[in-house]
């Protein structure tokens, strides 16, 4: 037990090294609570039409009017009015990295990113708290006619797109954290690609919470135009505080006519991030969508990609992983909605738990009256460590027609103690035992992955499963 608790300390410690640690940074000042005159505030600082103005204090009227969710986690301990709902280190967004804040730089390169993007991605944005301090894109993006720029910059320079698509599939009036979001946004990333360009590498954007009892709530829009293509890749970290912080971003895709996207997402907040996210696509005729979703931080994390099909022959595919450790409830999954006639989907769920960490998958496979021939498959898989593991699973399916043809399967497991004594009988630790056992159960997510980032999964799913088999 001695021994279980001094490897528990040791990651912990490894995490604090290399993802929760924090800078002394100079932040704008701005007072903690919610209220109409904290929205009000934040929109004149960010100097917005008056059309924006109006959004936000839309979204806050139905935040207020809107009740808890009263299914899922327990959030009873989340105090809106102890959170900072705009926190704004001084100084303007950097073009060159050589510009950015000595503080901030540390951090990012601490992070790794400034090294990713010059290695990997053809343009990078980095979020600090609520603020976009760092954005680039190559002038090879900047020839194809690609914009990717921060959504408080979009807003400005491209309003009647923004217009068009901001709120359209997700409503302030969805849930209250969608209108949470819309009335506090800051940041996130706008992405718009013209018909028939394909990018070729893919787009990258990090978001770190700083401060503590920060909120941070970036809008994240994308619009990928007929038959283009476009990867996205976010990664997220926070330091490790005593006390809670909220993020809570909304995330919404378009795929035009032929369009493809693929959207992943390394969240990695520390345990003391409360991840509340709403993300959804909608896809038209023979449009294709991805989300690929690994969920390793945060206490507690709800998250369900969701992708609407609305045109016939659209493709839809949610690939998700979720790890909870000690004190962690990941409760995630993903959701399809089948609209239009000859779509196919595919959810596919791996969860892993150990000690009083919680899974829970919830799907939903949605086939209208009107969507004939319809392919779907749903599959959610998970492994416990130890004997005090829990995991949860909610499947839903709303079938409306007699000619879809759905599958469904899910499987439990947990990993024997021969198994890993066969392995260490081949000389190889027990953490490196459990960690190959692991990412071979996880391997249909590792193997889509970029390189770069598939390699740091798996460092990081080695080091939140050391030590985990009781």
């Amino acid at each position: 037990m001695v021994d279980k608790q001094v490897e528990s300390l040791v990651n912990a410690n490894e995490y604090v090294e290399r993802y929760g640690f924090s800078e002394k940074v100079e932040y704008e000042d701005f007072e903690k609570g919610l209220s109409e005159d904290v929205v009000r505030k934040i929109s004149k600082i960010k100097n917005e039409p008056e059309w924006m103005l109006e959004k936000r204090l839309a979204a806050y009227r139905v935040f207020e009017s809107k009740p808890m969710p009263r299914w899922g986690a327990d959030l009873s301990d989340i105090n809106f009015d102890d959170v900072y709902y705009y926190r704004s280190p001084k100084g303007k967004e950097a073009k060159s990295w050589d510009d950015v804040p000595e503080d901030i730089k540390r951090t990012f390169d601490k992070l790794g990113v400034p090294e990713a993007e010059r290695k990997f991605f053809a343009g990078a944005e980095a979020q600090f708290d609520s603020s976009v301090v760092y954005s680039h894109v190559n002038e090879e993006l900047d020839r194809l006619g690609i914009i990717f720029v921060d959504t408080d910059t979009a807003v400005k320079k491209y309003p009647e797109l923004v217009k068009k698509y901001f709120g359209r599939i997700i409503p302030p009036t969805d849930n209250k954290f969608a209108a949470l979001n819309t009335a506090t946004w800051s940041g996130g990333s706008f992405i718009y690609i013209p018909k028939g360009v394909k990018v070729p590498m893919p787009l990258n954007a990090y978001f770190r919470i700083n401060a503590e009892k920060s909120g941070q709530f970036e809008r994240t829009l994308i619009i990928a135009d007929e038959g283009s293509d476009v990867t996205y890749i976010e990664g997220c970290t926070a330091p490790v505080y005593a006390s809670n912080s909220l993020h809570s971003a909304v995330v919404e895709l378009v795929a035009e006519k032929n369009a493809h996207i693929r959207y992943v997402t390394i969240q990695n907040w520390s345990k003391n991030v409360y991840n509340l996210v709403t993300q959804r696509a909608h896809a038209a005729e023979g449009a294709s969508v991805e989300w690929i979703d690994a969920n390793i931080g945060s206490k507690i994390n709800m998250k369900y990609p969701s992708i609407f099909l609305m045109g016939p022959k659209a493709k839809g595919e949610v690939l998700s992983i979720a790890i909870a450790g000690e004190g962690q409830v990941q409760d995630s999954g993903g959701k399809i909605y089948h609209l239009a006639p000859k779509t196919t989907s595919k959810i596919i769920s791996k969860s892993i738990s150990k000690g009083s960490g919680v899974t829970t998958f919830r799907g939903l496979m949605h086939v209208a009256k009107n969507a004939a021939d319809v392919k779907a498959h749903v599959s959610c898989d998970a492994l416990l460590l130890d004997g005090f593991a829990k995991t949860n699973t909610y499947p839903y399916n709303q079938i409306n027609r007699n000619d879809a043809v759905i599958s469904h399967e899910a499987k439990i497991g947990k990993i024997s103690s021969e198994e890993i004594f066969y392995l260490m009988s081949r000389g190889i630790s027990e953490d490196d035992a459990v960690a190959m056992i692991v990412l071979g159960f996880i391997e249909d997510l590792t193997k889509v992955l970029p390189m770069e980032y598939s390699l740091e999964l798996k460092r990081l799913i080695k080091l939140d499963t050391s030590g985990g088999v009781g």
